[in-house]
C-alpha cells in the first residue's frame, strides 16, 4: 500500500522551509510539526530577521503548533526538521512532549545527541537520516556561498 504521507513527504516540506530561510539569508533549517498526517505548523530559522538567537525553526514551529492546538503539549505530534536540533531546541522538544522527532542531517558541532542526549521526553522516538544527503547539501551550499 502506498503511503502518501510518510517521513520523506514531511521532510520535503521541511526542506521547502529551509529553502525559504536560505533565500532570506538565514541558516537553512526548516521544520514542520505534524499530527495525524496534518501539518499544524511550518517554520524556518529567523534569527537574523528577528535579531533573536532563540528564533530557530524548531522553536518557532513548536510555538505555532501549540497555538493551533490551544495546548502546551504536543503529545501525538511529530517534529520534522532538516538538521539535528541543538540543545536549546531539544529542551523545548522535551518540554512540549513531542511523540517523535525526525531529522535529516546530523550536527556534529551543536547537535543535542552529543551534548544532551537525555534532553528529550523519555517517550519521544527519534528517527535520523531522513533525506540526510539533501538536508546536508542545503547547509553546505549556504555556507559555501558565504565564503
Amino acid at each position: 500500500m502506498i503511503q502518501p504521507y510518510d517521513d520523506t513527504y514531511f521532510m520535503k516540506q521541511a526542506l521547502q522551509e529551509a529553502q525559504l530561510a536560505a533565500e532570506e539569508g538565514e541558516v537553512p533549517v526548516g521544520a514542520v510539526v505534524v499530527c495525524n498526517n496534518r501539518i499544524l505548523a511550518r517554520a524556518h530559522n529567523q534569527t537574523e530577521r528577528l535579531n533573536d538567537v532563540t528564533a530557530h525553526a524548531e522553536m518557532l514551529a513548536i510555538t505555532a503548533a501549540t497555538n493551533v492546538l490551544g495546548a502546551k503539549y504536543l503529545t501525538g505530534c511529530t517534529l520534522y526538521v532538516t538538521v539535528e536540533p541543538c540543545v536549546m531546541c531539544a529542551g523545548a522538544i522535551g518540554w512540549a512532549q513531542l511523540a517523535a522527532v525526525v531529522y535529516g542531517a546530523p550536527d556534529a558541532k551543536r547537535g543535542f545527541t552529543r551534548y544532551a542526549p537525555q534532553a528529550l521526553h523519555p517517550k519521544t522516538v527519534v528517527r535520523q537520516g531522513v533525506m540526510e544527503t539533501e538536508c546536508a547539501e542545503a547547509m553546505q551550499r549556504f555556507f559555501q556561498e558565504r565564503r
